[in-house]
């Protein structure tokens, strides 16, 4: 009775959400109240794949989905992001009948790293994919070290892991599982010889912390490591981006299936690789998800075009608290070649919780904007005032101050007809939308 309930309840708070435009985890907290054991009681596919991790997670769950629907699969997954417990449960009972029973194929879900351990309690994914552990809203999450350790209990022996090879922290994930796949990146020509950015923290081994030494790293600590002393190292990979070419937009699988890359960066490399992986896994053919991966342009609103007067805009979405994030979105546009000017916005530093905290300022590498055709950077927000002390430590030269969006946006509208970068988080986004045309 409990189950019929507590499946009941959360089918019409979601029809209620949907009508008012929210209420994605809200059904499945109220339905956890009523039977916290309600995700054990239902009968979930055959196949369930999880995807967590710091960064990459929203988006490689979508071209999972995709790539496991064109291949003829019923996938349901949770595409409005919300990935705690409440929000996987929301999920499940929406998708199930009044008998407890999902008709998918496939259930597919994006896992918050700090509550997998608590979403999968009473089931397990047959397929676990980490993207990647970095510094990530330390107000929340502390050290990336705490956030594995977060993870830990949600992995279980009949789960099959696919792990980033290149990621010294998450690849410990492989440490007495019996089951993992790797995916990871080859030297190519956008490789360094030494970690890059502001800090470095693949500096000592995750696992028993002597130096580390690289062969090679394709951005911040991300590459093939070494440990000088108990050998832990990049692991063979399993599926392997062979060939990179930024410039033009192409990836190269495995040496022989061709990616064309909506979106020039190393960070989206890594995420069609996970997903990939994932769907080669699920037995998914190359051709196919090669295909819909190809030029594939995600939607869920991490990367946008708009037009602002004469100037054609590219929004680049960076997770507040993860400089990561941002030193990717930096990276991009670094390499364009097209004279521009940048939009730093940062008005509110979480949509979830209240923090003025921002030291994570200062582990961004702001300098990847000191290049010539980058004519200027205009700082605004609420916390503009953060970010020009943090400027006024880099050699970026052309820099000024707006605090009002809405003024930095006219100030660029009435100015020139150069490319316009805008760097902000999700809680800001729509700020920015406000005041720009839609392309197309």
């Amino acid at each position: 009775m409990r189950t019929f309930l507590a499946i009941v309840v959360c089918k019409v708070l979601r029809l209620v959400g949907k009508l008012v435009g929210k209420g994605s985890s809200l059904p499945g907290k109220y339905a956890l109240k009523l039977c916290p054991d309600i995700l054990r009681r239902v009968e979930l596919p055959q196949h369930i794949i999880a995807v967590t991790g710091s960064n990459g997670k929203t988006s490689t769950v979508e071209m999972v989905a995709a790539i496991l629907r064109a291949a003829g699969k019923t996938v349901v997954y949770n595409e409005e992001g919300s990935n705690q417990i409440e929000g996987v449960t929301t999920l499940v009972l929406s998708h199930a009948t009044l008998s407890g029973k999902v008709h998918a194929d496939v259930l597919l879900i994006e896992s918050d790293e700090r509550y997998a351990a608590h979403s999968f309690k009473f089931f397990h994914p047959t397929l676990f994919v980490v993207t990647n552990l970095y510094r990530d809203q330390l107000t929340r999450n502390g050290h990336p070290e705490w956030v594995y350790d977060a993870i830990l209990p949600a992995l279980h022996s009949d789960t099959r892991l696919v792990l980033n090879a290149d990621d010294p922290l998450s690849a410990c994930f492989a440490r007495g599982a019996k089951d993992v796949k790797w995916f990871g990146l080859d030297k190519c020509a956008i490789s360094t010889d030494a970690p890059t950015g502001v800090y470095h923290d693949g500096t000592h081994c995750p696992v028993c912390h002597a130096p580390m030494t690289y062969d090679y790293v394709h951005y911040n600590h991300i590459g093939a490591y070494r440990c000088t002393a108990c050998g832990h190292s990049k692991h063979a990979t399993d599926y392997t981006a062979t060939a990179v070419d930024l410039e033009n937009g192409l990836l190269t699988i495995d040496g022989s299936v061709s990616v064309q890359l909506a979106f020039r960066s190393i960070y989206n490399v890594y995420n069609i690789l996970a997903a990939y992986a994932a769907c080669r896994e699920c037995g998914v053919a190359a051709e196919t998800a090669a295909g819909v991966i190809s030029g594939y342009v995600l939607k869920n609103g991490r990367m946008q075009t708009f037009r602002l007067g004469a100037h054609h805009g590219t929004l680049l979405t960076s997770k507040h608290e993860n400089s990561i994030a941002y030193d990717t979105n930096l990276r991009y546009v670094a390499a364009t070649k097209a004279d521009c000017s940048v939009l730093v916005i940062v008005d509110a530093v979480s949509r979830k919780y209240f923090t003025s905290e921002t030291s994570w300022l200062w582990d961004i590498d702001f300098d990847l904007l000191a290049q010539p055709h980058v004519k200027r950077v205009i700082l605004s927000g609420q916390y503009c005032n953060d970010l020009a002390a943090r400027f006024s430590f880099t050699r970026v030269a052309n820099w000024s101050v707006e605090p009002d969006i809405a003024a930095a946006a006219a100030a660029l509208k009435a100015d020139g007809s150069e490319d316009v970068y805008v760097v902000t988080c999700f809680s800001d986004r729509d700020k920015l939308l406000a005041h720009v045309e839609k392309e197309g």
